[in-house]
């Protein structure tokens, strides 16, 4: 069977997760789930109450946060990211623990800008117990600076699952029972920000942000979030059935540029133990 990006995730939005994530939308203002952290000014919500813009200048980049911490949750988030020449930028959401930082528990997703006609990279990682280094990266079937798109987290006992507009692009089973860490003690909140990491972002931190192009901008909307502990929606905590991991397999075989299970000089040793685990 012969998928496209749109039947995919059509078949993962029926079979796996039970709701439609590319086209939920979420209710009342993005600023009642989500509230401006930092930046001195860069961030802002439209007065309609629909849309939080970042931007980031030569001063300082800009930060939001969720209102909420969870411990297993499903969240979706539409994203616009910086359009044109974006080198040097990235643009991020992602799941932290606010607890000691030597065992803090993560989930990142990270857009890691590029010069003009050049691929944005989005950088996934997990942390935990403050332990990371499982960096996969993908490039997107899409110009994700001309329009919206959907990017989702599902958190659960079982499993964190990444997805694009539907697609999913990367699970990570929990193999705590294998001596495995697997975030699944500490709360986390939601973070978004745009920052500057020209040191390494673009092209291993050849190419420079060009200020002259500032201020660069990102903007984020429909945001939900469903808590565990509340009364989640059907398909939460099931894993992929055969259909969706199809689904996940042609965004890899397609789409994926880094996997570190795969990096045989950073583990000439061997690779580590999940990877080779179902």
């Amino acid at each position: 069977m012969v998928f496209g990006p749109r039947k995919m995730a059509c078949a993962l939005v029926v079979l796996v997760l039970g709701l439609c994530v590319g086209g939920a939308r979420a209710t009342g203002r993005i600023d009642d789930g989500l509230e401006v952290m930092w930046g001195d000014g860069r961030g802002s919500v439209s007065p309609d109450g629909q849309v939080m813009t970042l931007s980031l200048d030569r001063t300082s980049g800009s930060g939001w946060r969720s209102k909420n911490t969870y411990l297993f949750a499903r969240v979706d988030l539409q994203i616009k990211l910086v359009a044109n020449n974006s080198a040097g930028t990235v643009t991020t959401c992602y799941f932290m623990s606010e607890g000691e930082w030597d065992i803090h528990d993560e989930v990142d997703l990270e857009f890691l800008g590029n010069v003009t006609g050049q691929p944005y990279t989005l950088h996934t990682n997990v942390f935990a117990n403050g332990t990371g280094g499982k960096e996969q990266q993908f490039h997107l079937w899409f110009d994700p600076t001309t329009d919206f798109h959907t990017y989702s987290v599902v958190w659960t006992s079982q499993h964190i699952l990444v997805l694009v507009d539907g697609t999913p692009i990367r699970e990570l089973k929990n193999h705590a029972d294998k001596g495995i860490a697997y975030p699944s003690s500490q709360r986390m909140r939601l973070y978004g920000s745009l920052w500057n990491a020209d040191d390494w972002a673009t092209q291993g931190g050849r190419v420079k942000t060009d200020w002259s192009l500032a201020p660069f901008v990102a903007r984020y909307r429909n945001f939900t979030a469903v808590d565990a502990a509340s009364s989640a929606p059907a398909g939460y905590d099931q894993e992929m059935d055969a259909t969706a991991q199809q689904a996940m397999k042609w965004a890899r075989d397609n789409y994926m540029v880094y996997d570190y299970c795969k990096d045989s000089k950073r583990f000439p040793q061997g690779f580590p133990p999940e990877c080779s685990m179902p």
